[in-house]
């Protein structure tokens, strides 16, 4: 698997949240076969029918997690860092051979204006050393505001950074961020994805000190061809 094209299926695992819901509608209207998955198969469905019909399309459709995470190609995590490893435990069974991108970010409330950094170096990299190297984890997607996302006529002006150990993966993701309008960036190997996360809370911090809606990052200097 080394673009996007060789992926028709994505399981949003947390697709009935915010940030979820956005990337959903967002692949969904780009073409891809849609899974919302959530605890139980009864709010699965509930919120697919919802994001169907705010995006003005039929092909979104929810599943229990586990079953989610089975019938795709890839899996995209996006529930809050409490929940991501009791989450990853159930889904774990169904991600063998796949890409999961992981969007956790440790935010602590109350204080989640100040970056953390979990035991492992990373919220991301404990997802990879306990899922192993039968599953490619890539980091993506933490810097960009969720209500962004979820507005289908907003451009989103963010950047994504992208990390994992696997360029290839990272590859399908870069395609899979541009697919949903944001334009990516490979940024190294999985202990990377820090940055990423604790850039989170430092955007938060700038949301409310400056009242912007959404503040996001943007990568400055044109890529050069024959670049690592």
């Amino acid at each position: 698997m080394s673009d996007n094209t060789t992926v028709r299926s994505i399981a949003i695992i947390g697709g009935t949240g915010n940030l979820g819901a956005g990337l959903a509608m967002r692949w969904a209207r780009a073409g891809y076969d849609i899974t919302v998955g959530s605890r139980t198969s009864e709010k699965a469905e509930s919120a697919a029918a919802e994001l169907n019909a705010r995006a003005g399309i039929d092909g979104i459709r929810g599943l229990e997690n586990a079953a989610a995470a089975e019938a795709a190609d890839l899996v995209v995590l996006t529930v809050p860092y409490a929940h991501q490893q009791d989450t990853l435990a159930v889904i774990k069974g169904g991600l063998d051979g796949k890409i999961l991108i992981d969007v956790t970010v440790p935010l602590m409330p109350p204080k989640v204006r100040t970056a953390q950094v979990p035991p492992s170096g990373s919220a991301v990299k404990a997802a990879q050393e306990m899922l192993g190297d039968g599953v490619r984890v890539v980091s993506a997607f933490q810097n960009v505001a969720a209500d962004h996302l979820e507005d289908l006529d907003h451009a989103i002006d963010c950047d994504v950074l992208v990390c994992g150990n696997d360029p290839d993966a990272r590859e399908v993701v870069v395609g899979l961020a541009e697919a949903a309008g944001m334009r990516a960036w490979h940024a190294g190997r999985i202990e990377n994805s820090i940055v990423a996360e604790a850039l989170t809370s430092a955007l938060i911090f700038m949301n409310a000190r400056y009242k912007i809606a959404g503040a996001g990052i943007r990568i400055t200097g044109e890529p050069q061809a024959g670049g690592d």
